[in-house]
């Protein structure tokens, strides 16, 4: 059953990085596009999945989280200044 839970809680921080990197990447490209237009608005900052912080505390979890951030960085989804800030809030730097 602890495996269970383990992978059940891996799934949860794993969804709500995946949510929390799509909706900085649609902020972003949506700045871009006001910006092309001339109306550009300061995005907010949405808060981070309830489910999230608890589980986060795990080293598995926490690993599995900054694969997928280079990976997403290696994709060019993310700059190397994203990858640095993702990276310092998810070690709690």
């Amino acid at each position: 059953m602890p495996g269970l839970l383990r992978g059940v809680a891996r799934t949860a921080v794993v969804a709500g990085t995946a949510t929390a990197v799509s909706n900085r990447v649609s902020r972003r490209q949506q700045g871009r596009w006001a910006a092309q237009q001339g109306h550009q608005e300061p995005a907010a900052q949405p808060a981070p999945p309830a489910g999230a912080a608890p589980a986060a505390s795990d080293m598995s979890s926490n690993l599995e989280q900054l694969k997928q951030l280079g990976d997403l960085r290696a994709q060019g989804v993310l700059t190397e200044a994203e990858f640095e800030d993702q990276k310092r809030k998810l070690l709690g730097n």
